[in-house]
């Protein structure tokens, strides 16, 4: 499930610093998409590093080498993502399956103070920061109720899908589509060697950079997905939100069983936004960290420990997918 978010994560980053009709090939060494991949390369230098969404995991209760769910990794990325000044993106995960609009126009509309020199200018000067809105769902109990199947197909069609961070029982998958009653996926499930792509200019750093991307798809039906998902959309500019809220309203709630709502305001019962993220627990992510405070079995293990760990489960998969 972790190497889900790392692929949802970099698909949007490709749709934001890129663009949609972006296509990869072997011999693209474009900077913007080496600085993209440099981010997920092994190494807990790297934002969005293996090492590092394992680690901010502890933040949501969950130790290295446990399984995360799609709700979790939602989280996580949540938090990693506000301390990359280069990415400028902003990450909302739903809450209790409803969207508030009002609660992602005004994260989206805060002054983005964490971009660089190297941020695009279009991205910089603008008053909306680009939103990964994730909705994690439970479709059923032990799996999909049929009634949730056409709303996942309204998901799928709408322009801004980047897909669905699900999979089968027990087996994390990149759902990027559907046919009809099929869904088409990534596998992350492929075991490959460990390696940098830095700016790809030797024959390894190339070999690892294919790494990165597969060129077939599967397709497994729908009502075989485990019905723990969260649904991924992407909306760069402030008329793609409104354009996404409008499919909302007019196709997906007038579902039987709509997969989720759309409301102006917050519930009153929710109480204040979570936009500002407590600091005090996503401390363990600095780029100078001396010392990173885990516990395992009620043992306090140092930064190396942990990566020491982390490296026995340090496979490198699949993550981003070509849009040809």
């Amino acid at each position: 499930m972790l190497r889900c978010g790392q692929m949802v994560l970099g698909v949007a980053l490709v749709r934001i610093h890129l663009s949609a009709d972006w296509v990869w090939t072997p011999e693209t060494r474009d900077p913007t998409y080496l600085k993209i991949v440099q981010r997920f390369e092994e190494r807990k230098q790297a934002p969005y590093s293996i090492h590092q969404v394992a680690l901010m995991g502890a933040s949501e209760g969950k130790e290295v080498g446990q399984w995360f769910g799609p709700n979790t990794v939602a989280q996580v990325l949540k938090k990693l993502v506000v301390y990359d000044k280069w990415s400028s993106l902003v990450i909302h995960v739903a809450l209790d399956n409803t969207v508030v609009k009002e609660d992602i126009l005004q994260q989206c509309s805060m002054h983005n103070d964490r971009g660089d020199s190297s941020t695009a200018t279009d991205i910089a000067v603008t008053d909306w920061m680009p939103l990964l809105l994730i909705v994690p769902l439970r479709l059923g109990l032990s799996e999909i109720n049929p009634v949730y199947v056409n709303g996942l197909k309204i998901c799928f069609k709408s322009a801004q899908s980047i897909g669905v961070i699900g999979g089968k029982p027990n087996q994390a998958l990149y759902l990027i589509g559907c046919v009809e009653d099929e869904v088409i996926y990534l596998d992350p499930h492929t075991t490959q060697r460990s390696g940098l792509v830095e700016n790809k200019l030797t024959d390894e750093q190339k070999e690892m950079d294919c790494t990165y991307h597969c060129r077939f798809a599967s397709r497994i039906p729908m009502l075989a997905m485990d019905p723990s998902v969260a649904v991924c959309f992407l909306c760069r500019t402030r008329s793609d939100f409104y354009e996404l809220c409008n499919t909302i309203e007019k196709d997906l709630m007038k579902e039987t069983q709509p997969l989720f709502e759309i409301c102006e305001k917050r519930p009153s019962h929710w109480g204040p936004s979570t936009a500002d993220i407590d600091l005090q627990n996503t401390s363990l992510f600095t780029g100078n960290v001396k010392r990173v405070t885990m516990y395992f079995k009620g043992n306090v293990r140092d930064e190396t420990s942990v990566y020491n760990k982390l490296n026995m489960h340090r496979n490198c998969y699949y993550r981003f997918h070509d849009s040809q």
